[in-house]
């Protein structure tokens, strides 16, 4: 009865959501043989052209509470997708690019694995359907990819990635990760926490999301740091965020807490932060890090703004 009453959703969901007034949003269903567990949606803006080259903007999902209603994260997701007061879609429309938001759950059965922050836990699951979700995310973005062309749009292989909050730490963590896929990244609303391009600091090794050092036996694959370095990042916080998750055990075991505060810092604003910068800026890492006076944990249009403004420099020079 369950599966009835939840497919039933996902239909009237499908016939809802195809035509909105500002484009055109797809539920696309999940695709194991295509390396996808999990369904996700495209957003077209309705101005989008096909006359010249476009990039397809990936904006993970952050539903904001575990649940294991399906539902409620397919419909936050739709709303991230539709939404202007969400990053990706204000930003996709005002570029008129594509934007793909995955449809991940966040269970509370298993509270403790963030699959929305790509926390440790999530990248320890070694069976579906959660095994690997960075490279699920990656599948969806091709299968998304042939789905434009075959409608007749140019669409480059490489792709931008916008978060904020958890979806934050998501695209921050999924940019060491996989920095040759991106052709940029901006996160936000990061806890004053940044991945570190590093294994080590203070002769402490540093694991898995805090920095590199078991970075190889992870990801199959050695840090590839100068990808990183080059790759254009545009990171920020909110002066007056005050939303921490670094005591919380769903964000962070006891040891990467430990980590944070001995490191990085316990106050996140400006100690923990400004740490952060520092490490980034000696590492020559490519980022624009910005503090937004007045600001807490939100993304006001100023924001969303110079995203646009930061994207659109990117793709042309």
């Amino acid at each position: 009865m369950n599966r009835i009453i939840f497919l039933t959703f996902v239909v009237l969901f499908i016939a809802g959501c195809k035509q909105n007034p500002e484009g055109e949003l797809r539920y696309m269903q999940p695709a194991p043989e295509a390396g996808f567990n999990f369904p996700y949606l495209i957003f077209i803006p309705e101005d989008m052209p096909q006359n010249q080259e476009l990039t397809i903007i990936v904006a993970p999902n952050n539903t904001g509470q575990v649940t294991d209603d399906f539902k409620k994260h397919i419909e936050k997701a739709r709303h991230q997708a539709t939404k202007p007061f969400y990053p990706g879609n204000y930003i996709a429309s005002k570029l008129n690019l594509p934007l793909l938001v995955p449809i991940f759950p966040r269970s509370r059965e298993e509270s403790r694995v963030y699959t929305h922050s790509l926390d440790r836990d999530v990248i320890l699951k070694k069976a579906p359907p959660l095994k690997r979700i960075d490279l699920q995310l990656i599948a969806m973005q091709q299968n998304a990819l042939d789905t434009l062309k075959k409608r007749g749009f140019n669409v480059k292989e490489k792709f931008l990635m916008v978060g904020f909050s958890a979806s934050g730490s998501f695209a921050n963590r999924f940019s060491l990760i996989h920095p040759k896929k991106l052709l940029a990244v901006a996160a936000g609303g990061l806890n004053g926490i940044l991945m570190l391009p590093e294994d080590t600091l203070k002769k402490q090794g540093l694991v898995y999301p805090v920095g590199t050092a078991d970075f190889d036996s992870l990801f199959n694959k050695a840090f590839n740091k100068q990808a990183f370095k080059s790759l254009p990042q545009f990171l920020y916080m909110g002066g007056l965020d005050d939303n921490d998750a670094a005591p919380y055990s769903d964000a962070y075991s006891e040891k990467e807490r430990q980590l944070i505060y001995k490191h990085l810092g316990k106050t996140m604003l400006p100690d923990r932060w400004n740490r952060c910068r520092e490490v980034y800026k000696s590492n020559g890492i490519n980022a624009e890090i910005k503090t937004y006076k007045n600001t807490g944990h939100a993304n006001p249009k100023e924001v969303k703004n110079d995203i646009v403004k930061f994207f659109k420099n990117i793709m042309e020079p």
